[in-house]
């Protein structure tokens, strides 16, 4: 193990002491209301202390994340039913529900996932009735372009346009932009 390596963990060994006590009074993510406080209130720590803080703290409440993540500063996620894998990199600003980001992932900023495509659901009068949201599930080694909202899958090594709505889930290795966002290239490599 380098020196570079050892200091890393050590550093982040102490983000996760800080943020203990708040992963322990929201359940460690179970206490809904507890968890959007604290996810609110580490978005805005800045700077390098706060990407650690907030990677540190999503490590312990989210249902699976790894220390080794980049969350930049106004970012939260709105529940802990979120996993996020290793060497991600979340820009400013993004909001993120019920998604599953691969390793690798790069997301830049102002980038929503609220979730899967089924946000609202009417009943026969016509009224909106509640619904569990899907699940977004983002493959390895994705970019996802600034102001995107995503709302299907996307297939490992894809690449989503700055702007693009992603209604309906994009094949891996493929670049897709618009609203909805259809496929333009096919020969991006997975």
């Amino acid at each position: 193990m380098s020196v570079r390596l050892i200091l890393k963990r050590a550093i982040q060994a102490i983000a996760l002491v800080l943020v203990f006590p708040l992963a322990l009074v929201s359940g460690f993510g179970r206490i809904a209301g507890v968890f959007t406080i604290c996810a609110h209130a580490l978005a805005l720590a800045p700077g390098l202390p706060g990407n650690l803080l907030r990677g540190a703290f999503y490590r312990l409440a989210l249902r699976k994340c790894s220390i080794d993540t980049n969350i930049a500063f106004g970012t939260f996620f709105v529940s802990r039913d979120a996993e996020v894998g290793a060497h991600v990199s979340i820009g400013a600003y993004c909001v993120i529900g019920s998604a599953s980001i691969g390793p690798g992932t790069q997301i830049a900023s102002h980038v929503g996932i609220p979730g899967g495509r089924r946000q609202h659901a009417r009943n026969a009068a016509g009224r909106l009735e509640a619904t569990a949201p899907g699940r977004a599930v983002i493959g390895e080694n994705c970019w996802i372009g600034e102001s995107a909202i995503v709302m299907g899958n996307v297939g490992a090594g894809s690449t989503i346009g700055a702007g693009a709505v992603v209604v309906k889930d994009i094949p891996a290795g493929v670049v897709a932009v618009g609203n909805p966002a259809g496929v333009i290239d096919r020969t991006a490599t997975a």
